[in-house]
């Protein structure tokens, strides 16, 4: 056996290099697992909850423009009593921030009832929505960000009234992933390209894998409630395969080329697949005529004030039985003034509840029938309420102080109401519920923990709640 003698001072240097590719390793190991686990983050593979989830799926309901609480759901008798009196009010909107001036208080337009087991008032504009009110959960506290419709609703969406933030569908998806990997995860139909715009379903920050999907725009005509080119009648089915495979080898190999992963180009292809396999699946689902004549009346389809937002209606509940997480109902359009914007028209309300009453009691009822509404989160609401004041002798203004939104299914207590705004209805002032907590208990109820749901991006974390939002746990079961 050969002895070699060596320093100590050779010995140190080669056992640093010993040391440093144990270190490197190490490293190594750790940005892999890292890696793994993004790549699982960044996919649209199905995630547990964190939390006991009580809600598999959401729908919601948008009323854009701002439905008044207190001619529809917030029945204050002291509004009533004092009718045409001009009281103080501090600005919000309706002149400078802070000063204070006389306004003069109107009335319902309507006249409210109670209804079911538990009392609920609900006026003449929802008389059909007024007979599941054993099956909802109504927070009259609600208050929220922003003045003007494009904040406002900027902020339901994303958590922000400015800035390009990640939207609540894409959050949901980024935690919890898709239960279909044939359909997309998180569906907006009809949406509009104002007010927020393609912001309001935008993956924001987030993996473009994330971003919602719009089926039909509101400036369309209903029947365009389709995805556009969904199959191609010129081209037999080995032919389309073909062309889809050499699509997707293509762009395999761009991919392939670039340095770093090109998130955009990944989703891409990520969308080409899920395209490929919605062509034998989405046709069946978006095709209405596939449901009995009385399931169709139930939503009032086929008649003309109902037809529009009933097809809505049905195919969110078509879209949610059929495993995609989050569905968006917009009844929105493309006027300067959304639909439920009457500062010097109120009566046109009745227009608006006329063509969503019916259809959106249609689907409460359809859900329950079918046992879905034990699992699937309801909301119904919009980006504020308004005034008790009038504007222009027979209108009201926006109100983000104080408003109504409702809840059914998804572990609420049904039958129930939480908060309330003042004795005339202006600012929410018991059991206060910020836009912000509504989405902390949104995610809650879908087995998300809203402050450990986290991306980071550009050198701090973010979340939908950003640093506020607290969880209701008085709405629950």
């Amino acid at each position: 056996m050969t002895a070699f003698a060596t320093s100590r001072r050779s010995w140190l240097q080669n056992s640093a290099c010993g040391f440093g590719s144990v270190a490197l390793g190490g490293m190594l190991a750790e940005q892999n697992a890292q890696a793994a686990k993004t790549a699982t983050r960044n996919s649209l593979t199905l995630q547990a909850p964190i939390l006991p989830a009580r809600a598999k799926r959401l729908i919601f309901i948008f009323m854009q423009g701002g439905p008044s609480h207190v001619d529809s759901f917030d029945y204050k008798p002291e509004l009533i009593a004092r009718d045409g009196k001009s009281i103080d009010f501090t600005g919000v909107r309706f002149n400078s921030f802070g000063q204070v001036s006389q306004r003069t208080l109107m009335k319902p337009l309507w006249k409210f009832r109670q209804h079911g087991q538990c009392g609920q008032h609900v006026s003449e504009l929802f008389p059909e929505i007024a007979k599941h009110v054993d099956d909802l959960c109504f927070l009259k506290g609600m208050h929220t960000e922003g003045v003007a419709h494009g904040p406002s609703t900027l902020f339901l969406h994303t958590g922000a009234t400015n800035l390009v933030r990640p939207s609540l569908g894409s959050w949901l998806m980024y935690g919890l992933g898709t239960e279909n990997q044939n359909l997309p995860g998180f569906v907006q139909l009809q949406p509009s390209d104002t007010k927020g715009g393609p912001r309001n379903y935008s993956n924001g920050f987030l993996p473009a894998v994330f971003q919602g999907t719009a089926i039909g725009r509101a400036n369309r005509a209903i029947e365009q409630m389709t995805i556009d080119h969904i199959r191609n009648r010129q081209l037999s089915d080995d032919e389309t395969q073909q062309r889809f495979e050499l699509t997707q080898q293509l762009n395999k190999a761009q991919l392939a080329r670039r340095d770093d992963s090109d998130d955009q180009l990944e989703a891409v292809i990520r969308s080409y697949e899920l395209a490929w396999r919605m062509q034998a699946n989405a046709p069946e689902i978006l095709d209405l005529s596939r449901e009995t004549p009385a399931t169709q009346q139930m939503y009032g389809i086929g008649e003309t004030t109902t037809d529009a937002f009933g097809r809505q209606c049905l195919m969110a509940r078509r879209l949610s039985e059929s495993g995609v997480r989050f569905v968006q109902i917009n009844y929105a359009d493309e006027s300067p003034n959304p639909r439920w914007d009457q500062h010097s028209n109120m009566p046109k309300h009745m227009d608006h509840a006329t063509a969503t009453d019916k259809p959106v009691a249609g689907l409460l009822a359809d859900l329950k029938q079918r046992g879905l509404l034990e699992d699937t989160l309801v909301w119904w609401g919009a980006e504020f309420g308004r005034t008790p004041f009038s504007q222009s002798n027979n209108g009201r203004d926006h109100n983000p102080r104080g408003f109504t939104t409702f809840l059914a299914g998804g572990g609420v207590k049904p039958g129930f109401s939480y908060g309330s705004t003042d004795e005339i209805g202006h600012e929410a002032v018991e059991g206060k519920v910020h836009m912000h907590d509504l989405h902390a208990t949104v995610l809650h109820a879908m087995g998300i923990d809203h402050e450990k749901l986290t991306y980071r991006y550009a050198g701090r974390d973010f979340r939908l709640t950003d640093i506020y939002g607290r969880v209701v746990p008085e709405v629950f079961a």
